[in-house]
């Protein structure tokens, strides 16, 4: 018996994920949306995925640019994240006018300032699966930021009851003391 829609979606909004603002530009105008289909691929070479509906504005012109900006979301962010979710009723370049973007290094992609990452990515390729299109990414450029992550689950956003160490904490924290002073 094939699985429902309704069904599908109700078990896969028990999955937490991080949310994540996907981006592009393309002869002035910008497009962007919310997302939690954002995963590591490879380190070498750096290379990431992420999955948008083939309906949207933001995936034809990631295929037409062959660039995308990938914005980690902090709990700052999260009325920028719900712009971007279409939970406010606008679309395309005017989602833009709420948050703090910047132009990032590569093909001017728009990267939200103070993002806890921004990744800027080349497309190497496209799948299409159903209603999505699966986007390949050489990572290009990155920042990296402090802050809380927002998550979603159960179909909100949420904040981890205590955010995890920074890299740089937990090698500090977990580094052998200096041999002088032992």
């Amino acid at each position: 018996m094939p699985v429902s829609v309704d069904l599908f979606r109700s078990a896969l909004s028990r999955l937490a994920s991080g949310i994540s603002v996907i981006s592009t530009a393309q002869d002035g105008e910008r497009r962007g949306l919310t997302a939690t289909a954002v995963c590591s691929v490879s380190a070498e070479p750096p290379t990431i995925l992420v999955c948008v509906n083939t309906a949207t504005g933001t995936a034809k012109m990631m295929k037409d640019k062959g660039w995308f900006a990938v914005s980690l979301v902090s709990e700052a962010h999260r009325g920028v994240a719900e712009v971007f979710a279409g939970r406010n009723g606008l679309a395309g370049d005017a989602r833009f006018l709420h948050g703090d973007w910047i132009e990032g290094e590569n093909e001017a992609l728009p990267v939200l300032s103070g993002a806890l990452a921004s990744l800027e990515c080349r497309v190497t390729d496209v799948v299409v699966s159903g209603t999505h299109e699966v986007f390949f990414g050489l990572v290009e450029a990155i920042r990296v930021e402090d802050g809380v992550p927002l998550i979603y689950h159960g179909g909100g956003f949420h904040l981890l009851p205590q955010a995890a160490p920074t890299a740089t904490e937990t090698v500090s924290q977990h580094s052998p003391a200096p041999a002088a002073a032992r």
